[in-house]
Protein backbone atom coordinates (compact mmCIF):
# COMPACT_ATOMS: atom_id res chain seq x y z
CA UNK A 1 0.00 0.00 0.00
CA UNK A 2 1.28 3.67 -1.02
CA UNK A 3 1.20 6.09 1.56
CA UNK A 4 0.71 10.08 0.72
CA UNK A 5 2.16 12.79 2.41
CA UNK A 6 -0.85 14.59 3.19
CA UNK A 7 1.08 17.90 3.32
CA UNK A 8 2.13 17.33 -0.18
CA UNK A 9 0.27 19.98 -2.55
CA UNK A 10 -1.70 17.61 -4.94
CA UNK A 11 -2.96 16.15 -2.31
CA UNK A 12 -4.49 19.40 -0.61
CA UNK A 13 -5.47 20.27 -4.00
CA UNK A 14 -7.83 17.35 -4.25
CA UNK A 15 -9.10 17.94 -1.17
CA UNK A 16 -9.65 21.82 -2.23
CA UNK A 17 -10.89 21.22 -5.68
CA UNK A 18 -12.94 18.07 -5.23
CA UNK A 19 -13.36 17.83 -9.13
CA UNK A 20 -10.89 15.43 -9.99
CA UNK A 21 -9.41 12.68 -7.68
CA UNK A 22 -5.36 12.37 -7.23
CA UNK A 23 -5.50 9.25 -9.36
CA UNK A 24 -6.38 11.61 -12.36
CA UNK A 25 -3.82 13.88 -11.40
CA UNK A 26 -1.35 10.81 -11.32
CA UNK A 27 -2.56 9.52 -14.76
CA UNK A 28 -1.48 13.22 -15.98
CA UNK A 29 1.66 13.32 -15.50
CA UNK A 30 1.92 9.53 -16.48
CA UNK A 31 1.13 10.95 -19.68
CA UNK A 32 3.01 13.34 -19.91
CA UNK A 33 6.49 11.54 -19.37
CA UNK A 34 4.62 8.65 -21.91
CA UNK A 35 4.66 11.64 -24.48
CA UNK A 36 8.32 12.58 -23.50
CA UNK A 37 9.63 9.41 -23.43
CA UNK A 38 8.30 7.04 -25.30
CA UNK A 39 6.55 9.44 -28.07
CA UNK A 40 10.13 12.02 -28.07
CA UNK A 41 7.55 14.59 -27.95
CA UNK A 42 8.68 18.09 -26.09
CA UNK A 43 10.93 21.05 -26.54
CA UNK A 44 13.37 23.14 -24.06
CA UNK A 45 11.62 25.47 -23.07
CA UNK A 46 11.98 28.33 -21.13
CA UNK A 47 8.98 28.90 -18.37
CA UNK A 48 7.72 31.25 -16.77
CA UNK A 49 9.52 31.79 -13.36
CA UNK A 50 7.76 30.46 -10.49
CA UNK A 51 8.10 33.18 -7.37
CA UNK A 52 10.59 31.79 -4.63
CA UNK A 53 12.14 29.13 -6.83
CA UNK A 54 15.51 28.74 -7.76
CA UNK A 55 16.59 28.64 -11.36
CA UNK A 56 17.96 25.52 -12.61
CA UNK A 57 20.80 23.64 -11.60
CA UNK A 58 23.54 22.83 -14.27
CA UNK A 59 23.33 19.55 -13.27
CA UNK A 60 19.28 19.38 -13.31
CA UNK A 61 17.15 17.80 -16.73
CA UNK A 62 15.85 20.80 -18.51
CA UNK A 63 12.14 21.57 -18.25
CA UNK A 64 10.68 19.51 -21.12
CA UNK A 65 7.69 21.48 -22.54
CA UNK A 66 4.46 19.93 -24.09
CA UNK A 67 2.02 22.28 -25.79
CA UNK A 68 -2.01 21.85 -24.51
CA UNK A 69 -2.88 20.29 -27.88
CA UNK A 70 0.45 17.26 -27.39
CA UNK A 71 -0.62 16.93 -23.55
CA UNK A 72 -4.38 15.94 -24.81
CA UNK A 73 -2.80 13.42 -27.60
CA UNK A 74 -0.73 11.92 -25.62
CA UNK A 75 -3.28 11.61 -23.03
CA UNK A 76 -5.28 10.00 -25.63
CA UNK A 77 -2.46 7.84 -26.85
CA UNK A 78 -1.43 6.81 -23.00
CA UNK A 79 -5.24 6.09 -21.97
CA UNK A 80 -6.09 3.87 -24.95
CA UNK A 81 -2.59 1.52 -24.38
CA UNK A 82 -3.59 1.20 -20.69
CA UNK A 83 -7.47 1.43 -20.54
CA UNK A 84 -8.54 0.23 -24.17
CA UNK A 85 -12.14 0.80 -24.63
CA UNK A 86 -12.31 1.64 -20.91
CA UNK A 87 -10.61 5.16 -21.27
CA UNK A 88 -13.80 6.32 -22.09
CA UNK A 89 -15.48 4.58 -18.96
CA UNK A 90 -12.16 5.74 -16.85
CA UNK A 91 -12.30 9.48 -17.75
CA UNK A 92 -15.79 9.39 -16.59
CA UNK A 93 -15.49 7.69 -13.51
CA UNK A 94 -12.74 10.65 -12.92
CA UNK A 95 -15.27 13.09 -13.86
CA UNK A 96 -13.58 13.91 -16.91
CA UNK A 97 -15.47 14.56 -20.03
CA UNK A 98 -13.80 16.76 -22.22
CA UNK A 99 -10.06 17.87 -23.08
CA UNK A 100 -11.29 21.30 -21.47
CA UNK A 101 -10.81 19.24 -18.63
CA UNK A 102 -7.37 18.18 -18.83
CA UNK A 103 -6.74 21.94 -18.96
CA UNK A 104 -8.74 22.31 -15.67
CA UNK A 105 -6.12 20.05 -13.95
CA UNK A 106 -3.40 21.80 -15.81
CA UNK A 107 -3.84 24.83 -14.79
CA UNK A 108 -4.66 23.77 -11.27
CA UNK A 109 -1.71 22.19 -11.51
CA UNK A 110 0.52 25.32 -12.77
CA UNK A 111 -1.51 27.11 -9.84
CA UNK A 112 0.02 24.98 -6.90
CA UNK A 113 3.47 24.52 -8.70
CA UNK A 114 3.51 21.79 -9.41
CA UNK A 115 4.14 22.02 -13.49
CA UNK A 116 5.13 24.94 -15.19
CA UNK A 117 3.82 26.77 -18.17
CA UNK A 118 5.40 29.15 -20.96
CA UNK A 119 4.52 32.83 -21.95
CA UNK A 120 2.56 31.37 -25.07
CA UNK A 121 0.46 28.98 -23.31
CA UNK A 122 -3.25 29.80 -22.50
CA UNK A 123 -5.95 27.50 -20.92
CA UNK A 124 -7.57 27.33 -24.08
CA UNK A 125 -5.23 25.38 -25.53
CA UNK A 126 -7.12 22.27 -23.90
CA UNK A 127 -10.45 23.38 -25.17
CA UNK A 128 -12.22 20.98 -27.68
CA UNK A 129 -8.47 19.13 -29.03
CA UNK A 130 -11.17 16.16 -29.52
CA UNK A 131 -14.34 14.79 -28.92
CA UNK A 132 -14.47 12.13 -26.57
CA UNK A 133 -16.56 9.85 -28.18
CA UNK A 134 -14.73 9.74 -31.40
CA UNK A 135 -11.15 9.84 -29.87
CA UNK A 136 -11.93 6.59 -27.16
CA UNK A 137 -14.47 4.75 -29.15
CA UNK A 138 -12.71 3.53 -31.95
CA UNK A 139 -11.95 0.44 -33.64
CA UNK A 140 -8.85 -1.43 -32.56
CA UNK A 141 -5.80 -1.00 -34.95
CA UNK A 142 -5.94 -5.01 -35.36
CA UNK A 143 -7.80 -7.70 -36.70
CA UNK A 144 -8.10 -10.75 -35.71
CA UNK A 145 -6.58 -13.48 -37.77
CA UNK A 146 -9.85 -15.06 -39.03
CA UNK A 147 -11.10 -11.94 -39.98
CA UNK A 148 -8.41 -10.18 -42.26
CA UNK A 149 -9.54 -9.71 -45.91
CA UNK A 150 -8.26 -11.54 -48.50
Amino acid sequence: MTLVDPDHPLVKLVQADRRFPLQAYLFLFEAMEYAQKHLGWGTEAVSEPVPGEDELEESEEPHRHLTGQELCEAIRRYALEQFGYMARCVFRCWNIHSTGDFGEMVYNLIRIRQMRKTPQDRREDFDNVYDFETAFDQPPPFQLPWKRSA
